[in-house]
């Protein structure tokens, strides 16, 4: 009995490149991905992960799905991404909401 290998979930983290301050603001302006670029990425790969769990699950009910533990691995990894967005969503609310508090004068 051969041991399934596990595909990857898809899901690249995002690593801020290391820049001196100098180069950094002369690179500045022509940008690159921009932060709400990167959020929509993020939600595509989340959305993608929901999809590929939703067609595992009519595979699994309809009884052609032969390995059950491809749908418990997708639909964890698309719960576990759920939880994620939720919480970094979370956080960026409350640093617009503790932004909005700060004094103007």
């Amino acid at each position: 009995m051969s041991i399934p290998s596990i595909e990857p979930a898809g899901f690249v983290p995002f690593v801020a490149p290391t820049v001196a301050p100098q180069a950094a603001a002369a690179t500045a302006p022509t940008g690159g991905a921009g932060f709400g670029d990167l959020v929509a990425d993020s939600l595509d790969r989340l959305e993608g992960l929901q999809d590929r769990t939703d067609q595992l699950a009519v595979s699994a009910a309809t009884g052609d799905l032969d390995d059950i533990h491809d749908y418990t691995i997708a639909a964890t990894e698309a719960s576990v991404a759920t939880q994620m967005t939720v919480a970094v969503r979370n956080k960026a609310i409350e640093a617009f909401t503790e932004i909005m508090r700060m004094p103007i004068g």
